[in-house]
């Protein structure tokens, strides 16, 4: 039966990573929004459910595993279809989210419900969108190869009283849709908790 769930849960693990990794290069084009969010931001977050509900179910060592496999295809994909120094974002961003995502559930997985999903989601979500954007677009890891000059522009925003890079801008943005996602995301992790009660 793990075996099942694994394959199951790794196949899902890997289709919203290639999702992701697809939708991350169209803008929302809606509200002006497209200087701020990618579709990939509404998408991405599913693979911290997917890794919560394996480490509910199945354990921590087997919720590695699919993260791992999901590490090796995120790399693989952005090598394909991104720069080099993307790549390295992509998947340093993912493997440390994700682990982390799995020691903080394991942590609250005796509390309130909703407590470890989320508590572990937003903290996840949290090192993802830092270590991602920082990686691949701030100028402290230049070396790593091409830099944006695009992504690392000043602009004004908070009402033109603040200054910030325009990758910045894009962290934040990215990361209040995530929380925003994390939130939703509780409605179908009780649904899974609630029949998993009835199943035993």
């Amino acid at each position: 039966m793990v075996d099942r769930n694994l394959i199951y849960l790794t196949t899902c693990m890997v289709l919203i990573v290639l999702v992701s990794n697809i939708l991350v290069q169209y803008p929302v084009q809606f509200f002006g929004l497209e200087d701020l969010l990618t579709w990939a931001a509404f998408t991405y977050p599913i693979t911290f459910l997917i890794t919560d509900l394996t480490n509910r179910y199945c354990g921590p060592q087997i919720a590695k595993r699919v993260v791992y496999v999901g590490f090796t295809f995120a790399v693989l994909l952005s090598i394909l279809l991104a720069t080099p120094r993307i790549a390295i974002a992509s998947g340093t961003a993912f493997l440390a989210s994700q682990i982390l995502d799995i020691y903080i559930f394991r942590r609250y997985i005796k509390e309130t419900w909703w407590k470890a999903p989320i508590i572990s989601s937003a903290f996840g979500s949290l090192l993802d969108t830092t270590l991602f954007f920082s990686i691949a677009f701030s100028v402290n890891f230049s070396f790593l190869g091409y830099s944006d000059s695009f992504a690392t522009e000043q602009i004004y925003t908070f009402l033109n009283q603040i200054e910030i890079s325009r990758w910045g801008m894009w962290a934040i943005g990215d990361l209040i849709v995530k929380l925003f996602v994390a939130i939703m995301l509780l409605i179908p992790f009780r649904i899974f908790y609630i029949s998993s009660y009835k199943s035993n």
